[in-house]
């Protein structure tokens, strides 16, 4: 991810690696079903971008086998570096500032990067010209202003509070840049940029325990921030706090919109 002096969520925090793993389990299943479509085996090129954490890069290197290749990128590779032993090789990369590290990829993967990256159209172009002739990329990334509510079934005080400061947690990230509608542009964007076969959809978590995990460490993370801002009081953030601690609450996340498509192959001269 792209860090400006205000970025939100830093890698290099406590609560990261709790988010990530959070991650993990919500959107992995469903990273690695569109990947697994794309035919992904031994001795693939694969590009994740913004890596974060290992789940993603560990699962890409058993794929590619000892013949491929995984360049993990991130401005703060902190957390990835643990994976990084062949065929994984971790840099750090700013995707919306610095040319794609390499080309000829026949993967490239960004998932809940972009929507923070401040030049997020350099940064898609990088990686589509990363692609080989006929690579694949994904982008998958959330679009909270399509379903801004963490609490969807807004029934009482506990749920109305959980909303009112993930309303907060959305007003930090559009200060920062973020463009909480950009998942939904993701399927005409990555035609604008001359991919073939363009496809997306949409997964969206209702209730589960993972949900709450990443909820704690994200209210955690911020915590400071929010009541900066005005936009809570620790009192409002310790009672948020102990309602998702107490597993009674149905905690939703903003749909995570997967876009794929494929480079077009060079024409062969006449």
């Amino acid at each position: 991810m792209t860090r400006t002096d205000g970025y939100l969520l830093d890698n290099r925090q406590t609560e990261a690696g709790q988010r990530f793993d959070a991650f993990a389990t919500l959107f992995d299943p469903t990273t690695f079903r569109h990947i697994e479509r794309f035919g992904i085996g031994s001795g693939w090129r694969c590009w994740e971008v913004g890596a974060g954490g290992t789940s993603v890069v560990s699962w890409l290197a058993k794929k590619v086998g000892p013949t491929g290749r995984v360049v993990a990128t991130d401005i703060d590779t902190s957390l990835v570096a643990s994976a990084a032993r062949p065929p994984v090789e971790v840099r750090v990369h700013d995707v919306g500032a610095e040319e794609p590290p390499g080309e000829g990829f026949d993967l490239v993967h960004a998932r809940l990067v972009l929507v923070h990256v401040p030049d997020r159209e350099r940064a898609l172009r990088s990686m589509v010209k990363a692609l080989r002739p006929g690579g694949r990329l994904l982008v998958e990334d959330g679009d909270p202003a399509l379903q801004p509510l963490i609490c969807p079934d807004e029934y009482g005080p506990e749920q109305q509070l959980a909303n009112r400061l993930r309303q907060g947690f959305r007003s930090l990230l559009a200060e920062r840049g973020a463009d909480l509608a950009y998942g939904r542009k993701l399927p005409r964007l990555l035609r604008e940029a001359g991919l073939h076969g363009v496809e997306a959809d949409a997964y969206f978590p209702v209730t589960s325990p993972a949900c709450a995990a990443l909820e704690s460490a994200t209210v955690r993370q911020i915590r400071d921030q929010l009541v900066t801002a005005g936009l809570a009081t620790h009192q409002d953030i310790d009672r948020h706090l102990a309602n998702v601690a107490s597993g009674s609450m149905d905690l939703a996340t903003a749909p995570m919109i997967s876009a794929w498509g494929a480079k077009g192959k060079r024409r062969q001269r006449s």
